[in-house]
């Protein structure tokens, strides 16, 4: 059950040459790949990529047609490895995965596809989220472009730019043998547009046609590997800097202020025209007065390209986000080999850490004009729109009186992960303080208020490898936080299997929600085929369990708190060693409501009795300390005023986003709270003797109330 269906969308993949295609930046990559002619795809879901997988799994009868291979693979390594199949074969293959913590687990596939080189184009797509997006790691894809001479492509973020870099991305991998990365920053995952269509190409030659090959010179092994290297600097290289230049991949924008010049990648581009508009400097066509390199293939850089572009100028600004500033430096280099003066600004006018946005690339700009003073440029209304923005801000700084605090992320109403939070919060009052080794997932919400349990975060599935360094240094046993998804990308065979090796021992919670919930509710291989838009694998994480021989496993539905507070302290207090798995099983709430609220509605039109059920406190009842709030995390247990004008501490309240989990209630039962929780039900489409047993009791308490 993905978040959001493209089942409707999908159907525009059909247009042919000509036709117009309308629709969002995803779904024209997967048009591109298409009329590219790619013969499979592999992939695994992560942010800002992951409905690039829902789109695929609503496309497949499409798929089918054209005879492309689909498989949503086990984890990032997995997809890349696919990328084989092109090694020694003339068929095109693609991936999509989130970069860079995706790049990081799939880099010793890449490492072997880039030494072997390819016969058909392969692709790895990468969801490139640096900045204020949705990434964990703040770094970019480039280094493993370097690092294994991949080409490195970043398309202008509209949709025909896109598609164009994808079909000539291909032959580009083609021309020169070598794999090329196409990075798609969030704003171009989720842009709109259109473009003119091509026709969709088929993918796999006819069955029989590609016999079995093998070329040991393609086998990453002495001394072929020493041969592949040197055939990357000699051959492939030259090659595709020649393929980049004839075809003209990257662009420039010619303007009359030849003095200076930007240097901009292409998914900058949008930002820069906008700065430039907004100055003065370029006209809503995207025509320039300051002259643009824009870099669609960031590598490798074509250093004719630098040279012809930079001669003549005085200064050039060089756009690209984070560090180390690998353009930046490398543009400097080649100057410096061509003799050339130009000054090369960079980190000077822009952050060094951080998300270019447009008010970041509009000051940017600014400094780089007042620092190079070009004629026939007016500086102070080039300076305006910039110091308006600024002040804009002081004046929002003033009427706030203090900065605007940080909204950190946090779990759902409803989550089923919270309890479990609760039950170690709770396990902590007598065993001590814990140290939690987290994981990624949603469960990572497990490191902000009101838990802050999660000293170590390694990367997903690696929760359990990184708590065996800290066991020994602890005085009670440390606890492990993994979801299912993590469970199946990594965690089995780089975190259990490594336990079980080597005796060691620990506590293992499985957050069990029945999908990768944080990317958007992709199935995974324990996801059940009722849960699943499509057929899953339905594979039990406890079945996996004890074929690796571990002993002491218990399933605890998520929801009851005091199984899971008694499951917990047995697992901290039993006197067997090993690895103790607790596997919290409750579906997410989000997942369940997306599939309940049809099925409640469609009950509601043909007339049939439907139960909601809320919690509310009873204000009288509450002493306001607040216990049930820092226990339970719900956001939809807050605060307010009370009308005890004898209370001086305002009361907690349950607002109208409750799901009725019932948690708030287990939490004040366990932790021996004030009772002031009650359960409400609403009933509709009540029957007869429900009606008069509501219109009784209301008859009743009348009576009471007057009567008092």
């Amino acid at each position: 059950m993905a978040e959001r269906s493209f089942a409707a969308e999908v159907q525009s993949l059909h247009k042919s040459s000509g036709e117009v295609f309308e629709g969002e930046g995803i779904l024209a990559v997967v048009k591109g790949l298409l009329q590219s002619g790619v013969g499979y795809i592999g992939g695994y879901q992560g942010s800002p990529i992951s409905h690039a997988i829902d789109v695929l799994k609503d496309a497949e009868v499409i798929l089918d047609e054209l005879g492309v291979y689909v498989e949503f693979s086990g984890n990032e390594a997995c997809a890349a490895a696919m990328l084989g199949a092109s090694i020694n074969y003339p068929v095109r293959g693609a991936t999509l995965f989130k970069s860079t913590v995706g790049t990081n687990v799939a880099s010793d596939a890449l490492s072997n596809l880039a030494s072997a080189g390819v016969t058909g184009g392969a692709m790895l797509i990468l969801g490139e989220d640096y900045g204020d997006g949705s990434a964990i790691i703040q770094e970019r894809s480039y280094a493993f472009a370097l690092k294994s001479q991949v080409w490195l492509l970043d398309p202008r973020p509209n949709l025909a730019s896109i598609v164009d870099l994808i079909e000539k991305g291909f032959d580009l991998s083609e021309a020169s043998n070598t794999p090329v990365m196409l990075q798609l920053r969030i704003r171009v995952c989720h842009v709109t547009g259109s473009f003119v269509s091509k026709d969709n190409r088929p993918g796999r030659p006819p069955e029989g046609a590609v016999q079995p090959k093998f070329d040991f010179a393609k086998v990453c092994l002495p001394p072929a590997t020493y041969a592949q290297e040197i055939d990357k600097f000699n051959r492939r290289l030259p090659a595709a800097k020649a393929f980049i230049s004839d075809n003209k991949l990257n662009e420039v924008i010619e303007g009359d202020l030849g003095e200076i010049g930007i240097v901009t990648l292409g998914g900058h581009y949008n930002g820069v025209i906008r700065a430039l508009q907004t100055q003065g400097l370029a006209d809503d066509a995207g025509n320039s007065r300051v002259p643009l390199y824009v870099l669609n293939v960031v590598y490798p850089l074509v250093e004719e390209e630098v040279v012809r572009f930079c001669a003549g100028k005085r200064a050039v600004l060089i756009i690209e986000e984070g560090q180390p500033a690998y353009i930046e430096d490398t543009v400097g280099g080649i100057l410096r080999r061509a003799t050339l003066q130009t000054t090369v600004v960079g980190k000077q006018a822009l952050p060094s850490t951080g998300e270019y946005k447009g008010d970041v690339l509009l000051a940017g700009i600014t400094r780089f004009l007042e620092g190079s003073v070009p004629t026939n440029v007016d500086l102070a209304s080039v300076a305006r729109p910039s110091e308006y923005i600024n002040g804009l801000k002081e004046q929002a700084a003033e009427l706030l009186g203090k900065p605007i605090g940080r909204r950190l992320p946090s779990f759902c109403t409803g989550c089923p992960e919270r309890p479990v939070m609760t039950a170690l919060k709770l396990a902590e009052r007598e065993v001590g303080k814990i140290h939690v080794s987290a994981d990624i997932g949603c469960h990572t919400m497990s490191t902000l208020a009101p838990f802050n349990m999660g000293s170590t975060v390694l990367g997903y599935g690696l929760g359990l490898a990184a708590s065996v360094g800290v066991a020994p240094l602890m005085k009670q046993r440390v606890v492990t936080l993994m979801g299912d998804g993590g469970f199946w990308h990594s965690g089995l065979s780089n975190g259990v299997v490594n336990h079980v090796a080597n005796g060691n021992d620990g506590i293992l919670v499985i957050l069990k929600n029945g999908y990768s919930a944080a990317t958007g509710h992709q199935t995974i291989p324990s996801t059940s085929a009722v849960q699943g838009s499509l057929e899953a694998a339905g594979l039990e994480i406890a079945d996996a369990l004890k074929a690796l021989n571990v002993k002491w496993v218990r399933t605890v539905h998520s929801y009851d708190l005091g199984r899971m507070l008694k499951t917990l302290k047995e697992a901290f207090s039993t006197a067997s060693s090993g690895l103790k798995v607790i596997i919290a099983d409750g579906e997410c709430e989000l997942a369940r409501q997306r599939r309940a609220k049809p099925l409640e509605k469609k009950a509601l039109t043909r007339g049939e009795r439907v139960v909601q059920t809320r919690f509310n406190v009873d204000e009288d009842v509450c002493t306001g300390d607040h216990s049930c709030i820092r226990l339970s995390g719900c956001p939809s247990l807050t605060i307010k005023e009370s009308n005890d004008p004898l209370k001086k501490d305002p009361v907690a309240t349950v607002i109208q986003s409750c799901v009725g989990c019932g948690h708030c209630g287990e939490v004040a039962h366990e932790a021996i709270l004030c009772p002031s929780f009650y359960r409400t039900e609403i009933v509709r489409n009540a029957r007869w003797y429900e009606r008069a047993s509501s219109r009784a009791r209301r008859w009743a308490i009348g009576k009471l109330e007057a009567w008092s």
